[in-house]
């Protein structure tokens, strides 16, 4: 990944972890920059950006708590719907989203969802808004 877009996604990462920006700001960036996807791992505490050629790139993230046991599809999806609705910032959203058992989440730009998974391999899915399930 060459500078250029190796300093977008850090922006990306920082400027969300600092409550900067909002994930349809944080996505159109990373289209304008050719990123396919992303992977947030909230007990690493990084993100890797992918492109389609195979390259990527791993940028530290914010420490979010540990995540709960169990996991709730419906506390997440709550948390989701926080976020939306300008209730929450991004912060907020990862340990809400840890606290309800979440250990990390796919962004898959191109398919416009976001999949989000437990310690036990369990998931919630969630379409970009607009986009068709």
């Amino acid at each position: 990944m060459d500078s250029a877009l190796r300093a977008i996604v850090t922006e990306a990462v920082r400027a969300s972890d600092e409550d900067r920006t909002t994930f349809p700001q944080v996505v159109a960036s990373l289209i304008a920059a050719g990123v396919e996807r992303y992977h947030a791992d909230l007990v690493c505490n990084e993100r890797v950006f992918y492109l389609p050629d195979g390259t990527f790139e791993r940028v530290p993230a914010h420490q979010v708590p540990s995540a709960a046991q169990a996991f709730s599809a419906r506390d997440v999806e709550a948390a989701v719907r926080a976020i939306q609705g300008g209730e929450i910032q991004y912060r907020e959203f990862c340990d809400r989203v840890a606290q309800a058992g979440c250990v990390g989440y796919h962004v898959f730009i191109a398919g416009r969802r976001v999949v989000y998974y437990g310690r036990g391999g369990e998931q919630h899915v969630e379409h970009f808004p607009g986009a068709k399930p």
